[in-house]
């Protein structure tokens, strides 16, 4: 429990540092630390220890498996997630939901879409996070028009989008000057309260209306932020000098 908090607190060299003066280390304390790792954007430790773990005789679970997916995606490393994945099946453990959609996500930010697609094909059930892996790796690899379409199966089997699904389909929408679009999931957003005050979605909405050149929208849902970060001053500065407006980007940049 200790190395679990110190892991999702983010002070690392702690966790560290208790996990190696344990003498008994089980699949749950290895896990702590991979996933500690891996959610800090530290993907090498992560795989790292996940070897560790094996060669010292401990079996990994589904959520090691999990965890330093999440890894091999953050950092690219696409052979490494395959060779999990072959660790993944051999064990029976595709079917496990937490592992299916840590595959899906890994293949996506990998860039690897059609194996991505194969695999979510493949798998006995898909939940909003299962959707959202394969949305967020259309949106990311330029592939605009495949997310929204995975947008509108995903809402056809009666599933209803977070937070992240709203931010990449938004993406999506941005690459494709498709304001129509985005409009209609920024009238969803507003409906639903626990989506409308996230800085996640709303950075989203001020990118998207900017990059499809509509400023005075995206500097109205800024202007209604409560709190802003580097995100949303950049998404705005930057609609403005796509569209050759550089004393508002430049008088932003100042602000």
């Amino acid at each position: 429990a200790l190395i679990d908090m110190y892991a999702k607190c983010g002070m690392l060299e702690k966790t560290r540092d208790i996990f190696d003066k344990l003498i008994d280390r089980d699949v749950v304390t290895w896990n702590a630390l991979i996933s500690g790792y891996a959610q800090h954007a530290c993907g090498e430790e992560a795989l790292e220890c996940y070897e560790k773990m094996q060669v010292q005789g401990i079996c990994p679970d589904s959520v090691t498996f999990a965890c330093t997916l999440k890894a091999c995606g953050s950092i690219g490393a696409k052979i490494k997630g395959a060779q999990i994945h072959a660790d993944v099946e051999r064990r029976g453990l595709f079917g496990n939901t937490i592992v299916g959609n840590a595959l899906v996500d890994m293949y996506a930010k990998c860039g690897s879409l059609t194996k991505a697609r194969d695999v979510f094909n493949m798998l006995p059930f898909r939940n909003v996070v299962t959707w959202t892996a394969l949305i967020g790796g259309y949106a990311q690899y330029n592939q605009g028009q495949e997310a929204l379409n995975c947008f509108e199966q995903m809402k056809s089997q009666g599933l209803s989008p977070d937070a992240i699904t709203y931010a990449c389909c938004l993406k999506a929408c941005g690459s494709l000057g498709a304001v129509d679009i985005g409009t209609e999931m920024h009238a969803d957003i507003e409906r639903q309260r626990s989506l409308k005050r996230g800085l996640l979605v709303s950075n989203a909405l001020i990118d998207m209306y900017a990059k499809c050149g509509f400023l005075v929208k995206a500097q109205e849902v800024f202007d209604m932020l409560p709190i802003r970060d580097v995100i949303s001053w950049t998404a705005l500065i930057s609609g403005y000098v796509q569209q050759d407006q550089g004393e508002e980007a430049i008088e932003c940049f100042e602000k």
